[in-house]
Formats: C-alpha cells, structure tokens, sequence
C-alpha cells in the first residue's frame, strides 16, 4: 500500500504508523463517566470508506487523515490533520 503524503508525495506505507481512528473527538472534561468508557473501550468496525490517523515518522513527521476503504484498502484521500481540524473549527463556528 502507498499513501500520498501532501508534502513528500507517494511514499510506502512502512514510512508512517497508522495511529488510530480520526473519527472519535473526547469528551468535555466534565463528561460522565460512562462518556469516558465509550471515549477510551468502545470503537466501531467500520465496513467502506473510514478516515484514520496516521503519523509519517519517517519522512516529514506529519499528521495525516487518511480516508481508506476498509474492505478494499483503496485509498480515497489524504489530508494534513492541521488542515482537517481547521476545517471543522470554522465549521463549528460558523
């Protein structure tokens, strides 16, 4: 598998370390318990297009959102996290 960095291009895939689901946000600080149970154990198994976490340690260190096809491996996007979060602050304050 290849990812297409934004800012090195196509690399390998043994140069980032996938890091986790990208759609999952924290709770308030002042959440519930059972809102930290579901943030920390509880995770969904997605089948079709998932956005995830990836880190690339060894090219320019970046965080990158990677929306992948679970079924297929089929990569449909990859977007600098910065760029992702940006995007939904302005969505939320809009």
């Amino acid at each position: 598998m290849r990812l297409t960095c934004p800012f090195c291009g196509s690399r390998g895939v043994e140069e980032f370390t996938y890091r986790g689901d990208a759609t999952v946000r924290r709770p308030a600080a002042e959440a519930g318990d059972a809102a930290w149970v579901d943030y920390v154990y509880l995770r969904d198994n997605p089948a079709g297009l998932h956005q995830e976490l990836w880190y690339h340690g060894v090219g320019c260190r970046s965080w990158l959102v990677v929306t992948r096809d679970t079924r297929t491996h089929l990569v449909s996007d990859v977007r600098a996290a910065r760029a992702v979060a940006q995007a939904e602050h302005k969505e939320g304050a809009a």
